[in-house]
């Protein structure tokens, strides 16, 4: 079939808008991760970490062994070429030398063991933040409702996941990670972001825990706590210091209720401390405090019934 002239001039538009503007494509470009690839190594990955849950479920004893020797053999493979994509792109983005695909290729294989011999650690501290949130959420009926329907469990999940990868220094994709969580958790939780062990997330949405954030071990957030930055610094060029800490840190078994926003490198919650919902919070509080919003003033007075055709306001 024949393009129409209309359909011609709409070709040349795109083509005139690549030419003119070349951010936002990757025209030319060899190397770009793969959001479908880097997903796919999340599911291997929820798999093993929770087999019958992910993926398979005719699992015994008898066949989980073969089952295992499968399921790394293939995350192995995928997960290499993924890193060394990653790696690529950001070597080809800093414009380095055609000859960087064979280091590429080396420190991909490396680091796809050292990810993978991390996992059984990282599956350890799962567990412990699972029984977390069967131990702090009432609703909680057992561990296959936290593994199986839990947001805040898938979230905290892939975070340790991307958490790694940002420790061994893979780029961008530990970022495609938690924002892949984000939009299907409602979590954003950076993947430099340091959490200890037995954390629970009730309810997920709206959390937001930033880049320099640390939390000790025993953690509790709720729906819609923002652990943010204050402004940044700015050097004498107007750009900001992004080196420095810029988001709070939680000391061991803090509890921040909903909606609550602590900010600033400099403001530690001390340990056994608990924020009311709605605090707004840019200074360190010692251990074993609580604080809290006073009661805001309600107006409570009886409803006006209408009567038929009456057009009277509410408030």
């Amino acid at each position: 079939m024949s393009p129409t002239p209309e359909l011609c001039d709409l070709v040349d538009d795109f083509l005139e808008s690549y030419r003119t503007e070349a951010r936002l494509h990757a025209i030319n470009r060899r190397f770009i991760p793969s959001r479908e690839g880097i997903l796919e190594v999340l599911r291997l990955c929820l798999e093993l970490l929770y087999p019958g849950y992910h993926g398979r479920q005719d699992l015994t004893d008898e066949n989980i062994g073969d089952h295992i020797v499968v399921l790394l053999a293939t995350l192995r493979e995928k997960l290499q070429i993924q890193i060394e994509r990653c790696l690529c792109y950001d070597q080809e983005r800093c414009g380095e030398v055609e000859s960087y695909q064979i280091s590429c290729r080396a420190s991909a294989r490396h680091l796809t063991g050292e990810f993978l011999s991390a996992l059984p650690g990282i599956r350890k501290l799962l567990v412990l933040d699972a029984q977390a949130a069967l131990d702090g959420d009432p609703a909680a009926t057992c561990l296959d409702e936290v593994a199986l329907a839990y947001p805040g469990f898938l979230a905290i999940t892939v975070h340790r996941l991307a958490h790694k990868l940002y420790e061994l220094g893979v780029p961008l994709m530990p970022r495609i990670l938690s924002e892949w969580a984000h939009s299907r958790t409602g979590a954003d939780i950076h993947p430099a972001a340091r959490i200890g062990r037995s954390f629970f997330l009730d309810h997920s949405t709206g959390a937001v825990i930033g880049e320099t954030s640390e939390l000790g071990d025993r953690v509790r957030l709720y729906q819609g706590v923002t652990l943010g930055a204050l402004s940044l610094p700015r050097n004498r060029q107007g750009s900001p210091l992004e080196k420095l800490k810029r988001h709070p840190t939680l000391q061991d078994e803090v509890t921040i209720y909903s909606n609550a926003t602590i900010l600033g490198g400099n403001t530690v919650v001390g340990r056994q401390t608990v924020i009311g919902g709605s605090v707004f919070l840019t200074h360190s509080v010692p251990a074993g405090h609580k604080v809290s919003m006073e009661n805001p003033r309600l107006r409570v007075r009886p409803e006006h019934i209408k009567k038929p055709g009456e057009n009277r306001p509410d408030f």
